[in-house]
């Protein structure tokens, strides 16, 4: 679990060794599923409060690397190879996405299909859903039974 002064403090370093510290800055964001943003507009890099306080040390080191990545590499880079190649100059070694834990105990919709797989949605879903994992198009069989739950 990584502390959020620390996030904040290696978060700060990096800016001011990889980009105009007087342009880019940091903070902390409420999202649930995804772990950092670069903001080009605002020339802000963020990361999720929710996500950083369950991941270890490593892991959000990476993602604040990944997200100066970003920065650096530019708007039009997305996850290409100028991006990969500045990503790699830095030190970061992960992959495009990240794939680890979201905030699920922060979903009120909770769903779960036939073969028990679960599933979160943080809005309401507007359709019906099938599972992903059982199907690899929509299929009745595999649809999601939701419930809303109290957060």
């Amino acid at each position: 679990m990584a502390d959020l002064d620390r996030v904040r403090h290696w978060a700060d370093a990096l800016i001011a060794l990889h980009l105009d510290a007087s342009v880019w800055s940091f903070g902390f964001d409420n999202a649930k599923t995804r772990a950092g943003l670069c903001n080009y507009t605002t020339h802000r890099i963020t990361v999720s409060k929710h996500l950083a306080d369950r991941y270890g040390d490593d892991e959000i080191h990476q993602v604040l690397l990944h997200e100066v990545a970003h920065a650096i590499a530019g708007s039009r880079a997305g996850h290409g190879p100028a991006w990969r190649r500045v990503g790699a100059e830095i030190g970061y070694v992960g992959d495009r996405l990240h794939d680890g834990a979201i905030a699920s105990e922060l979903a009120p919709w909770v769903g779960r299909c036939p073969a028990g797989h679960d599933h979160y949605r943080y809005r309401r879903p507007a359709k019906p859903l099938a599972c992903g994992r059982c199907a690899r198009r929509y299929d009745p069989a595999h649809l999601i039974t939701w419930e809303r739950r109290a957060v």
